[in-house]
């Protein structure tokens, strides 16, 4: 997905809150349904949505861009010492 990146952009770096992930998700969630063209209206849940698609959570992403983060910092900062 294209949105996804430009979204989590330099995420990985700054705490981030619930309130930061849950904003984000309602963003993932209304990109997504807009590419489906899906509407209020149309009354599907996200669950639907997403399991149709079969996109995984931003949740999820989020912690493996943050795991990513912190792996190379700690491996940077061990050569350094060598």
């Amino acid at each position: 997905m294209v949105v996804r990146p430009a979204l989590m952009y330099r995420m990985e770096c700054w705490p981030i809150k619930k309130s930061h992930v849950q904003r984000m998700r309602v963003a993932e969630m209304r990109m997504i349904c807009w590419m489906c063209g899906y509407t209020r209206f149309d009354r599907i849940r996200n669950e639907m949505i997403k399991g149709k698609i079969e996109v995984a959570s931003i949740e999820d992403k989020i912690k493996e861009a943050t795991l990513r983060w912190f792996g190379h910092i700690r491996n940077g900062c061990t050569s350094e010492k060598m």
